[in-house]
């Protein structure tokens, strides 16, 4: 059985965006990049809502690929290509000439039923980058296996807030520790249900 996964990057004032869903003031780098990568090597399905997968389509697939663009992106591009995609919303459609047209989309009354089945079938973890009100509302349902929360050095004063108000979950710490090179805190939890 696979498992899914989430990681979400937040500001010491647990916000995952700044005001307006700005993300320019959170620290990604180098080290948030080699942590996504080390968690998209043991994946092969990415599931998004309806804010996150339209910025992931607009960049991952614009990424230098050549000898002389940065290792690390080039190799989550390719890994995201790769990669099963699911976006869950009730109103966000594919264009056809999207290069992730293969995408499939699901709404959202239908979105923990498939989840629980991808999970049941699949090989490779699942996994999630932000995607704040889906995580959310799987966590809710026990659908969220382990969650990666990496903090940042900084405050945002205002934004999206990480955890919506009324969740209720429980977390066991796997691991702790300081991404190489940054002033991020990488926290790993295990939140399947006890």
């Amino acid at each position: 059985m696979a498992k899914l996964v989430v990681s979400i990057l937040s500001s010491l004032d647990n916000y995952c965006a700044g005001p307006g869903g700005r993300l320019d003031n959170l620290p990604m780098g180098p080290a948030f990049e080699a942590h996504n990568l080390d968690l998209m090597r043991n994946a092969g399905t990415l599931l998004f809502g309806a804010v996150t997968f339209p910025m992931f389509e607009a960049y991952w697939p614009n990424v230098d690929r050549s000898p002389s663009g940065e290792p690390i992106k080039r190799e989550i591009a390719d890994r995201v290509d790769a990669s099963q995609k699911v976006v869950v919303s009730n109103s966000l459609v594919v264009p056809r000439k999207s290069p992730w047209a293969s995408t499939e989309v699901v709404r959202r009354e239908r979105a923990h039923a498939l989840i629980a089945d991808l999970k049941a079938k699949a090989g490779r973890d699942l996994l999630i980058f932000g995607s704040h009100v889906l995580f959310n509302s799987l966590l809710e349902h026990g659908l969220v296996d382990e969650f990666h929360l990496l903090v940042g050095n900084v405050v945002l004063g205002e934004g999206v807030r990480v955890f919506e108000p009324g969740l209720s979950a429980r977390f066991r710490i796997l691991g702790h520790r300081q991404l190489a090179d940054s002033d991020i805190a990488a926290l790993h939890y295990d939140c399947r249900p006890q």
